[in-house]
């Protein structure tokens, strides 16, 4: 073989090197897909007074839930015990099934993914846009590169079988008391200058917190302690202060609760919250439940309040 001959020959075996490099480096990357199919689509309502969530597993990855507890808006979350997102933000979007193509995604917007085992959450408007597209035959999805390589990752929520607990998730949620647990176990009634005096504020507060307490059984103690401002003599202060811890204790006795769970104590102005003395005029209730472990009395100056 001539010179010319092997030179040309060289050529074309490099320039098909660089085509097959070229070809491959536009080769898509695929995608780790999690999603249920037909055929093991299923979605779990859970339902209390308390909660209402609805539970899609997730075959491979974990599962999704949509969670709306009392006295909050809905909310969703997927969880999974092993990590296959990398942290950093991901996408969000609503797109159709594989039977129906031509249907255009929607974008609903970015997330954070964690490395904790609940990945990603989001508020709820994502979430209502989320439940709106499992209605109308879509699939909310989750797209974030993966934890250990460049792939993307992409979790899929099924709307097969979406539609039926759904709507004993509506009915659920009617049903829901106005407040949780966390929004009452530590609450505080205001007062004005000299006064022990419930407002209608006060009173509809008092409310929630009967009816809560009325729901969950595990409540055992109910500690009322009556507080005052520094402002006159300290045996007035203490009196005023257990006549404002009377005035709750009475009211949440008059709407139901039982005399057995009320622990009422006033303080007078020993254990102030704040240098500004309309912060200090107040009754503070606590709830405990069962199994909870009794909380050390804390009064150690400004910022700090009298806990039972």
């Amino acid at each position: 073989m001539t010179y010319s001959l092997r030179h040309l020959l060289h050529q074309k075996l490099a320039a098909a090197g660089v085509s097959a490099l070229l070809a491959v480096a536009a080769t898509p990357v695929l995608a780790t897909s999690y999603g249920a199919g037909i055929e093991n689509s299923q979605w779990y309502l859970s339902e209390s007074v308390f909660e209402c969530s609805l539970v899609h597993e997730v075959p491979g990855y974990g599962r999704a839930v949509f969670r709306h507890r009392a006295g909050e808006a809905l909310s969703f979350y997927l969880e999974s015990e092993i990590p296959v997102m990398r942290p950093g933000r991901g996408q969000l979007v609503v797109e159709a099934p594989a039977w129906r193509p031509g249907v255009a995604p929607r974008a609903i917007g970015s997330v954070t993914v964690s490395d904790q085992p609940r990945a990603v959450t989001v508020s709820s408007r994502e979430a209502t846009l989320m439940t709106q597209g499992l209605l109308q035959g879509m699939r909310p999805t989750v797209t974030r590169a993966a934890r250990y390589d460049d792939r993307p990752v992409r979790v899929q929520l099924s709307n097969v079988n979406f539609s039926g607990p759904y709507s004993g998730y509506r009915e659920c949620v009617s049903s829901l008391l106005p407040v949780n647990y966390d929004q009452i176990r530590r609450s505080r009634v205001p007062f004005v200058s000299g006064s022990t005096s419930l407002s209608d504020t006060d009173r509809q507060l008092l409310d929630n917190i009967v009816t809560y307490v009325m729901a969950d059984s595990t409540v055992e103690r109910i500690f009322v302690d009556g507080h005052s401002d520094s402002v006159g003599s300290r045996i007035d202060n203490r009196a005023l202060s257990e006549e404002r811890a009377n005035v709750v204790a009475d009211y949440l006795r008059s709407r139901g609760i039982d005399d057995d769970l009320l622990i009422v104590r006033g303080h007078g102005d020993q254990f102030p919250v704040s240098r500004r003395h309309a912060d200090n005029r107040r009754t503070t209730i606590r709830l405990q439940r069962q199994g909870e472990r009794p909380e050390l009395q804390q009064a150690n100056g400004p910022g700090m309040d009298f806990s039972g």
